[in-house]
């Protein structure tokens, strides 16, 4: 334990490998979930883009912003997204507003003047409009 306490005493390769595995074992200890992050070499500066845009939709978030987030250029989210989508980012994110504002409609019975601004709408006009044309009636029917 002396390396813990005198630091002109280095602790030898083995114990700084010992204690990097322990390290490794207690986070995995904690949530599994840090394995991609830990163990996934091909592309460990990005994240899934359609997980990420799941989690974070009713955010106001720029392409561009969505882009860094998920650890891509513009140019290269675009590509990447046209992979996993076959629809543009912001008829992506406009879809998955509209069907989760239709599911706490019709399921969890919530107003419409709380819906629109919880899936990301700025205002409940906009949100109405697109509703409609959406779905072909009104969010308030």
């Amino acid at each position: 334990m002396l390396p813990y306490f005198d630091t002109s005493t280095q602790p030898t390769d083995r114990i700084i490998d010992m204690k990097l595995r322990e390290g490794i074992y207690a986070l995995l200890d904690i949530d599994e979930q840090f394995y991609p992050s830990l163990f996934d070499f091909t592309d460990p500066w990005k994240i899934d883009i359609l997980d990420f845009l799941e989690k974070n939709y009713a955010y106001d978030l720029t392409v561009e912003e969505i882009a860094h987030y998920t650890g891509r250029s513009l140019a290269a989210f675009k590509r990447d997204f046209k992979k996993v989508s076959n629809l543009s980012p912001q008829k992506w994110l406009m879809e998955k507003r509209l069907n989760v504002a239709q599911d706490k409609l019709l399921n969890e019975k919530k107003k419409v003047s709380e819906v629109y601004l919880e899936v990301g709408f700025k205002n409940i006009s906009h949100f109405s409009t697109a509703f409609k044309r959406q779905f072909g009636y009104s969010p308030s029917k």
